[in-house]
């Protein structure tokens, strides 16, 4: 079973920026097992949802070619905890793209209130005998569906992102 942290995006400019919403309900088991009498969603599960949100946007920056994984926690401060009813709005800017590792900047807002800010660092891996399948391209491109990103998505130049035409998908 994968988990997702993030439910769709609002903005996805290939290459630069996104905004990704995750709404915390009351439904979410987590929610009831973290903090016991106290429904509160992890920071540690933001963080993932940040992470999600701008790993997406850094694996399309760099054409499918390699796997991208998280590989540092550079800066992560949150003012308050979220809670059932919250929405999250993760704005998430690419700060730099190497070749081997990514570096980007996010803030989490919730009803317009600063709610935290981080900055991640991912390692983009070449997938071989060390480094396992994480997910098929095929998979990558329903998730990127399912999260409205070629319903909002855009070129650097302000293009929309059209489907058929996505680098190395098969």
């Amino acid at each position: 079973m994968r988990w997702f942290w993030i439910d769709r995006y609002d903005e996805f400019v290939r290459c630069k920026r996104a905004v990704a919403i995750k709404t915390v309900t009351l439904s979410e088991e987590h929610l009831h097992d973290h903090f016991p009498g106290a429904a509160v969603m992890p920071t540690s599960l933001v963080i993932e949802g940040i992470a999600q949100a701008a790993g997406l946007l850094v694996i399309d920056a760099i054409d499918y070619a390699r796997q991208v994984v998280l590989a540092k926690v550079a800066k992560a401060e949150f003012l308050f905890d979220a809670v059932p009813g919250d929405v999250l709005r993760y704005e998430i800017e690419i700060q730099q793209i190497g070749e081997s590792v990514s570096i980007v900047k996010a803030t989490s807002t919730s009803g317009g209130r600063p709610h935290g800010e981080a900055e991640l660092v991912f390692g983009h891996l070449v997938e071989g005998e060390m480094v396992p399948k994480l997910m098929s391209k095929a998979e990558l491109m329903e998730w990127l569906d399912s999260l409205r990103v070629f319903e909002v998505g855009t070129e650097p130049d302000g293009s929309p992102i059209i489907y058929d035409r996505l680098p190395h998908v098969t």
